[in-house]
């Protein structure tokens, strides 16, 4: 991905419900219904709704009311932040004892207020894992930063 197609974001955008919309359509993939994701984040429907509109609005999704959500381009770079930030915490609190399932679920808590240049420097300083404990790990954007602006050796 190249520096114009990943929008510029800091990863502090939303709330830590709507992050978590975000992550669920992504892991169902193509259009969902707002049924769906009422019932799988065990959320009132009207809730669902409301939060849906607000992340169209913003850009993240198109929403098409009886029909179902899905991802716009800009919702899809986010998401796959989410996703790479998840997986790179997951895997720093592997490294401090915490078995796969306990970071996974520790980093659920508080993904949300950590910031993309938080976890760029991370991932940079794990010395850009490419594998934790959640599946694969991408590297486009922070690869691409520190190739930017390192010194060649």
């Amino acid at each position: 991905m190249n520096d114009q197609s990943y929008p510029e974001f800091t990863g502090l955008e939303l709330s830590p419900r709507k992050v978590d919309y975000l992550k669920f359509i992504l892991e169902k993939g193509g259009t969902v219904k707002t049924t769906e994701i009422s019932s799988g984040l065990q959320v009132d429907p009207s809730t669902t709704s409301k939060t849906l509109n607000e992340l169209a609005s913003a850009g993240y999704l198109n929403h098409v009311p009886y029909k179902g959500v899905d991802l716009t381009e800009m919702g899809k770079a986010y998401t796959q932040f989410l996703v790479r930030r998840h997986r790179i915490l997951s895997l720093l609190l592997t490294h401090y004892g915490l078995s796969s399932k306990e970071a996974c679920d520790e980093v659920s808590r508080f993904e949300a207020f950590v910031s993309r240049d938080a976890v760029n420097k991370i991932c940079n300083s794990m010395g850009h894992p490419m594998f934790g404990v959640c599946g694969e790990i991408s590297h486009e954007k922070c690869l691409h930063e520190e190739n930017h602006h390192s010194v060649p050796k």
